[in-house]
């Protein structure tokens, strides 16, 4: 018998939202191909999203939103939908990060999600 093995699709990691018109909205990538369910950070300069990092300091080391679906910005900005606010709940096993970061890390970045109103369960 042939198994079947659904993979990742467009906010496969959303639990639950209140109202989707209100917890989402479309944003400019500013680099990267990045897939759905990465915890972005906003670029303070231009208001770009970029894959959270905890060592930048140009403000994508603050964990402010969640990719949607897939976003390819490796040519330039890309137009892409997130969860940018709550209330919402995330699946923590769903959610994507950038490179290696530490637990404290996480739990940070789970810490800021919950500061926008998206809880991470």
């Amino acid at each position: 018998m042939t198994t079947l093995v659904e993979g990742k699709h467009a906010g496969h990691f959303l639990v639950w939202e209140a109202f989707r018109d209100y917890t989402r909205e479309t944003v400019t990538i500013a680099s990267g191909t990045l897939e759905a369910g990465t915890v972005l950070g906003k670029i303070t300069v231009g208001g770009k999203y970029a894959a959270h990092n905890p060592a930048a300091t140009n403000g994508t080391q603050t964990a402010v939103a969640v990719l949607w679906g897939k976003a390819d910005a490796s040519g330039g900005d890309a137009a892409a939908l997130a969860v940018v606010r709550g209330p919402a709940i995330v699946n923590r096993h769903d959610l994507v990060f950038a490179g290696t970061p530490s637990g404290p890390e996480i739990a940070a970045a789970h810490a800021a999600l919950l500061a926008v109103g998206i809880l991470v369960r």
